[in-house]
């Protein structure tokens, strides 16, 4: 295992996503040295190059296209490679084209014996990310996926817009799998401390609870109306990936909903899903419980039921 740079990041996929991820890393200041990876080598070098001409406006970096042998030392590798969603298409209607490309990339990884930190952002994560771990052989703790990160963010944004507070005041998950049968955790739900429910008495927003189930709903179809209008969706989840990755760099042990192998927590066992969880240097540490009520346990049980299936239909028998 070659010794980790903390000061490199990796991005596998240079399409919408890996591009704007870059982008979003580069103004970070979290890299001194960012390699972009592509099927189309020409692609990564146009991206490479495009990003590296923002940095007389930014802080120094070294952005290249390069090869997976130049992934072996980064702190963190980002996979975002994969067939894009289209208008109408589920992120789970993804599952076989996108595994069949994870069948090439993580060979790749694997041959390599990294000692970094392995990010899935390609969609379906909760799959993916699961495919990535049974493909690489690497410890689960550093392997895991995005997950509902941005979905939170999403539901953060929308509860903030409609009670009238900084969106970053609002503390609230979604959880479970990354698209349509994800849960808002509301019971658990608070604005700086204070439960959602009772904030909303103290500000006299009288409507809010019959807006609850409309406000899962925006969370849950933001995609596919972004992907409608625009064709895809890139800069929420470019910030979620910079996010991540700013908790990893400095080792900051905070709690983000991310990806991860269950262990029958809520009766939830051998598949990725979104609970919140410590991440820190050491990728996630530790899964972090939620109150739920027995109607969203229902329903996170009932997800992770779902994705298993999907697994046990897609997964190839040779992983």
């Amino acid at each position: 295992m070659k010794e980790v740079n903390q000061r490199k990041v990796a991005m596998i996929g240079c399409g919408f996503v890996g591009s704007a991820s870059c982008f979003a890393l580069m103004q970070s200041g979290l890299f001194s040295e960012m390699v972009l990876i592509d099927a189309n080598t020409a692609k990564a070098e146009g991206e490479a190059a495009d990003i590296s001409h923002g940095l007389p406006f930014a802080k120094p970096m070294d952005i290249y296209a390069g090869t997976y042998d130049d992934i072996a030392d980064a702190a963190i590798i980002v996979v975002s490679a994969g067939a894009a969603q289209k208008p109408g298409e589920t992120r789970l209607d993804l599952v076989k084209k996108n595994i069949g490309i994870f069948g090439s990339i993580m060979p790749e990884i694997k041959k390599r014996d990294v000692g970094g930190i392995l990010l899935i952002v390609a969609n379906p994560v909760d799959v993916l990310t699961y495919a990535a771990q049974k493909m690489t052989g690497l410890p689960e703790n550093r392997v895991f996926g995005t997950g509902t990160t941005l979905d939170s963010a999403r539901l953060k944004y929308i509860i903030g817009q409609h009670v009238g507070v900084d969106s970053r005041n609002c503390h609230a998950y979604v959880i479970g799998e990354h698209g349509d049968s994800e849960i808002v955790a509301w019971s658990s739900a608070k604005v700086s401390g204070v439960p959602l429910s009772d904030y909303c008495a103290l500000r006299g927003v009288c409507d809010f609870e019959e807006h609850k189930a409309q406000i899962a709903e925006d969370v849950k179809n933001s995609a596919y109306d972004i992907i409608q209008k625009k064709g895809a969706t890139y800069y929420g989840i470019a910030m979620s990936v910079r996010r991540v990755c700013e908790a990893i760099i400095r080792d900051e042990h905070t709690i983000l909903p991310v990806s991860s192998l269950q262990h029958g927590e809520y009766g939830l066992k051998d598949v990725c899903l979104s609970m919140p969880a410590i991440v820190g240097a050491n990728g996630v540490e530790n899964l972090i419980p939620l109150d739920l009520s027995m109607e969203e346990q229902e329903a996170l049980l009932k997800s992770g039921q779902t994705l298993r299936q999907v697994l046990d239909d897609a997964m190839p028998e040779t992983v």
